[in-house]
């Protein structure tokens, strides 16, 4: 199998365990081969550890949750050095974050401080303590989750922190038919008990490689440029989208152009990806903290810039 047959079938088995979630799946795994984050805005219950956890299982790679509390230390998420009296030295009880996939929980209950402890890791891929760099495993993907609604206590993630998250996807509720499915498939068995690997670490790395490889026109490039500076020309925002917002849209429609097994980027990938990749960087000129508009806007951006209109069958 190639690693391209093999992300599908990665896909085919986290569907095994969620109900109706195909579309954000897909992106879960545009996010994954592309090598960015996922940010994962929802209510409690919807089906996110499952995700992640499946996820995991699916690749045979290495999980580690952290529940993120207002007592939470940035050395327990990277790791603490303590001495070893038998050899008399230091040494390092590595923390949650030397994992392949880290399910950051509730990220936003935890103190700026400690939120600031993931941004070297999801950054640099590598966590520096007592003046020693350590590089992590590869792939090493975050999966964080916010809940929308109980917002007191918490710490709304500073911008600088949200740009480093390829996306901020939603699972959302089930309608009443997949209500139903999730209620007869999980009747009897636990299918994410039962979730075996399909895949390897080293398949992911393969397709990233290979989405690398996907041509994205002039006319595409122009398109991406057009919808970012169209973001820094609003009067409603204090910021549009950055150059890492840039090049984030620009990888994910190349790793979206491979998943659907073409060799070039269409605007179909662009326009599937701005608002899930884009809006969140979005910094609105008079409000504070979380701002409900961004993905209007961002969706008004898509509707005003002009898509290219050359033909693409190569």
């Amino acid at each position: 199998m190639t690693a391209h047959d093999k992300i599908l079938a990665v896909k085919d088995n986290i569907a095994r365990v969620l109900v109706g979630r195909e579309n954000t799946v897909w992106l879960v795994l545009t996010a994954l081969v592309t090598g960015g984050h996922v940010l994962l805005e929802d209510m409690p219950g919807t089906g996110k550890t499952s995700l992640a956890r499946a996820l995991a299982r699916s690749i045979d790679a290495k999980f580690r949750r952290i529940q993120f509390t207002p007592d939470l230390l940035p050395s327990d998420v990277t790791g603490l050095s303590v001495w070893n009296q038998a050899e008399g030295r230091f040494e390092l009880r590595e923390g949650p974050a030397f994992a392949h996939i880290l399910l950051a929980d509730e990220i936003n209950r935890a103190t700026p401080r400690t939120q600031s402890g993931l941004l070297e890791c999801m950054e640099e891929r590598q966590i520096t303590t007592d003046g020693v760099t350590r590089k992590l495993a590869e792939p090493f993907f975050v999966i964080a989750t916010q809940n929308p609604v109980e917002t007191s206590g918490t710490f709304p993630l500073p911008e600088a922190q949200l740009d480093r998250f390829l996306m901020k996807l939603s699972l959302g509720f089930p309608d009443k038919t997949e209500e139903i499915a999730i209620m007869g498939r999980f009747l009897r068995d636990d299918p994410l008990a039962e979730t075996a690997a399909v895949a390897g670490t080293e398949d992911v790395l393969a397709a990233r490689k290979e989405a690398r490889r996907v041509d994205v026109g002039p006319e595409m490039m122009g398109y991406i440029a057009d919808i970012v500076m169209a973001t820094r020309e609003r009067r409603d925002l204090a910021a549009g989208v950055s150059p890492r917002g840039t090049l984030a849209l620009l990888h994910s429609a190349q790793t979206l152009a491979w998943l659907n097994g073409r060799s070039y980027v269409v605007p179909e990938d662009i326009k599937a990806l701005a608002v899930p990749v884009l809006a969140h960087r979005l910094i609105p000129a008079q409000s504070y903290g979380y701002y409900l508009g961004q993905e209007k806007v961002m969706e008004e951006v898509l509707d005003m810039v002009p898509v290219p209109t050359e033909q693409f069958e190569r």
